[in-house]
């Protein structure tokens, strides 16, 4: 009863700090409403350096959060991407701040048409835990970039890597320009109620559709980074120890805590135990034991290990076949939630496993008889937010890359076109909507308005009334007809 007000208490202060911020940006942004370049770059340079002196702090707040999550992933999957947009930011902002040139239509001449891009204004972010940093910071890069004041809300389930965020931001920025706000799922229901100018949610699909409904009370723009089941389509002559390293790779890292993570694999019938016997042999070399391999991440809390165990459940209640890969053979049952992955085969339409985004280390494996079969499969169900194909042939490439639908996709790789700078980042339709990432995201939070402009000659006047004249019907003969 005690910890129940004292949490109640701690949220009604997030709400009210909440709002007293989001009044004090607003005034904030009215004093500056265009930053120039030069403060935009200067602001991005502070949060690189914010983020490189506290490396080390970072990689053990997010280590306890998760119980054990791999350093050197937290380097490769959070850190160094992090640095990497806001160095691409930095080398391309002028360019993207530019207006650009719109032709005019010779009626209207002479005249200039332009799209300068302004800042939004006030820009909300709310934060996932299963890349707490680099879900934080890929979207506050895009909004300062752009121009914006930011409010950062981080997730309640990584409780040290928030406290550590908040306060690596407040030491760096004014809190009327960053300021982050910590709090259980009250807090964030609140927070997504707020008239922002943006919203930005990275989160489940469930959760997505709360966000938005809010949202759409203020009439509140929003981007939305969902999940969905990404499919790996294996085709009937890739190379197999090729496809399996690479897909054992994207559901290994972060144990499968990924938003793009292959949810599911597409195999031929015929080469579903060579599939099984490579990953198996693939998974091995880069983990070659698990409980007590720093390499090697837990789940991030009780629940979501309890969610994951009961789809291992529900498929072996309704006759599936499960093939755990767990290397040394080790006990992986008590005092610890890391969790060897698990391959699913003969699963069917009605196990959780190929209902629900699985987002932990369980991959079931779909058997298919020709790539019209396959792509029938995944175009059946919603859009996921990532698809990987796996085959050399280019006309096979090009013909699912035409046949399909997903936010984003990798030929022969996993994952790996979250990395890319110049590329746009979003789902479409279950997966989200909206994209961010390099310059979509200076676009994403930006305005594009439109400035025609003309000066003392006035072309216009050849259209006012009084109609029916001679230049009337010349002007219409010459431009409508």
């Amino acid at each position: 009863m005690v910890a129940n007000v004292v949490q109640l208490t701690e949220s009604k202060k997030h709400i009210q700090y909440t709002g007293r911020i989001l009044e004090e940006q607003r005034l904030a942004f009215r004093r500056n409403p265009m930053p120039s370049a030069t403060e935009r770059k200067e602001n991005l340079k502070r949060l690189k350096r914010v983020l490189l002196k506290n490396e080390s702090r970072i990689l053990d707040a997010i280590d306890r959060d998760f119980s054990c999550r791999s350093r050197d992933e937290t380097l490769i999957a959070e850190v160094m991407p992090s640095i990497q947009g806001i160095n691409y930011a930095l080398k391309h902002l002028d360019g993207w701040m530019k207006p650009s040139r719109r032709s005019v239509s010779v009626l209207f001449q002479p005249a200039s048409n332009k799209v300068h891009y302004q800042p939004l204004g006030v820009v909300g972010i709310i934060v996932p835990w299963n890349y707490p940093i680099f879900l934080a910071v890929g979207p506050l890069v895009a909004a300062l970039a752009a121009g914006n004041r930011v409010m950062v809300k981080m997730s309640e389930f990584t409780p040290h890597t928030s406290a550590l965020f908040k306060e690596l931001i407040e030491s760096t920025f004014p809190q009327d320009l960053v300021a982050v706000i910590n709090g259980e799922a009250d807090v964030a229901a609140d927070f997504s109620s707020r008239p922002f100018d943006h919203l930005l949610f990275t989160g489940s699909t469930s959760v997505g559709k709360l966000v938005m409904r809010a949202a759409a009370e203020h009439l509140t723009p929003v981007t939305l980074e969902l999940g969905g089941k990404s499919p790996a389509i294996v085709s009937s002559d890739v190379p197999m120890p090729d496809a399996a390293q690479r897909i054992a790779f994207g559901k290994a890292i972060n144990a499968g805590q990924t938003c793009v993570a292959p949810d599911y694999v597409l195999c031929p019938t015929d080469r579903i135990q060579a599939f099984v016997d490579e990953f198996r042999t693939q998974f091995a070399e880069m983990y070659p034991n698990l409980r007590d391999n720093e390499d090697y991440t837990a789940i991030i809390n009780e629940r979501q290990y309890e969610r994951l165990q009961s789809y291992l459940d529900d498929a072996r209640s309704k006759g599936a076949e499960i093939i755990e890969i767990n290397p040394a053979q080790e006990n992986m049952k008590d005092g610890t939630r890391k969790m060897p992955v698990h391959l699913i085969l003969k699963a069917t339409g009605d196990m959780k496993v190929l209902q629900d985004e699985i987002f932990g280390p369980i991959l079931p494996v779909v058997s298919y008889n020709g790539i019209e079969e396959a792509i029938t499969y995944i175009n059946d169900r919603p859009r996921p937010l990532s698809l990987y194909y796996f085959g050399y042939e280019r006309d096979m490439q090009d013909y699912v890359i035409a046949q399909t639908h997903s936010g984003g996709m990798c030929i022969n790789d996993t994952l790996m076109h979250v990395a890319q700078d110049d590329l746009p980042f979003g789902g479409i339709g279950a997966s989200g909507m909206g994209s961010y990432h390099g310059k979509e995201g200076f676009l994403t939070f930006s305005h594009a308005r439109a400035v025609f402009s003309k000066q003392r000659f006035n072309s216009g006047k050849f259209v006012y009334a009084p109609h029916g004249t001679a230049m009337h019907k010349m002007v219409y003969k010459m431009f409508i007809r």
